[in-house]
């Protein structure tokens, strides 16, 4: 744990749907080896993903101090729920600090989540997404080794909905035989307010990654790594996903003649 001071909270972004970012950590204990936020690791050298955790220990304060017009996000470059969250509560305090007017968008892959309801109930206008896919047993032990369960995130989306909190399902990464997108909607749709799909980008996955889809998953890293087997592979779920009768917020893909789909 690396304790630094910012010195603003809220950065502006071009992430799809959101005008700023707050990032009140940098590096995630989840270590997911396919995580596209490794690339912060040119800034913060202190060794291998997932193995550190930057901590904006006076963010509180600054988000006490600052308020921002249109939609904010948490967070892009870490998980705001990740395992040392439970001792720290940095997550909670910034969130007990921030305007409750603002809108707040919150991405996680954990339930730990629940535990902050009350706080949640307070803003006026919030949405919680849950990262969910299909990965269980050995692959999750290999590609997302300390996130909670999918059983679990899916639950969370269930309480989060009892709650009265919008929610909704992040449905990522989509890997070719792999994560079962229409079992995934199966599970959720009676609870989930709206979706968001997000297909592997391999060129912003490490190589460590690729090459261990590549050597463990040779018909997946084929069906990923090839243009024309990608673009069809990608049509032919977003036809599923359009034929599911949900709310679709986005789908996004990285391959130039598709990009994002709405």
């Amino acid at each position: 744990m690396i304790k630094i001071k910012a010195k603003k909270a809220f950065t502006p972004t071009k992430i799809p749907g959101a005008d700023y970012v707050i990032n009140h950590y940098v590096g995630c204990e989840h270590a997911c080896s396919y995580c596209y936020a490794k690339f912060m690791c040119k800034w913060y050298n202190y060794g291998k993903w997932g193995s550190w955790v930057v901590v904006k220990e006076n963010l509180p304060e600054l988000v006490k101090k600052e308020n921002v017009k249109g939609e904010v996000y948490m967070s892009s470059v870490s998980d705001p729920y990740q395992p040392i969250e439970k001792k720290i509560k940095l997550t909670r305090k910034v969130l007990e600090n921030m305007n409750k007017k603002i809108k707040l968008s919150i991405l996680t892959k954990s339930d730990l989540i629940l535990r902050d309801l009350d706080v949640l109930k307070e803003f006026e206008d919030i949405e919680v997404g849950l990262t969910i896919n299909s990965f269980d047993g050995k692959l999750k032990k290999e590609i997302e080794p300390f996130s909670p369960s999918n059983e679990r995130r899916i639950e969370a989306l269930k309480i989060l909905n009892e709650n009265g909190i919008k929610n909704y399902a992040f449905i990522s990464p989509i890997i070719p035989n792999l994560v079962d997108v229409e079992e995934l909607i199966k599970e959720t749709r009676n609870f989930v307010n709206f979706y968001w799909f997000e297909f592997l980008n391999l060129k912003a996955g490490s190589k460590e990654f690729k090459e261990w889809l590549k050597k463990n998953y040779p018909e997946s890293y084929d069906l990923i790594s090839d243009k024309d087997k990608a673009e069809k592979y990608v049509r032919e779920v977003v036809k599923i996903i359009k034929n599911g009768n949900i709310s679709v917020k986005g789908i996004c893909v990285h391959y130039p003649r598709l990009m994002m789909v709405k």
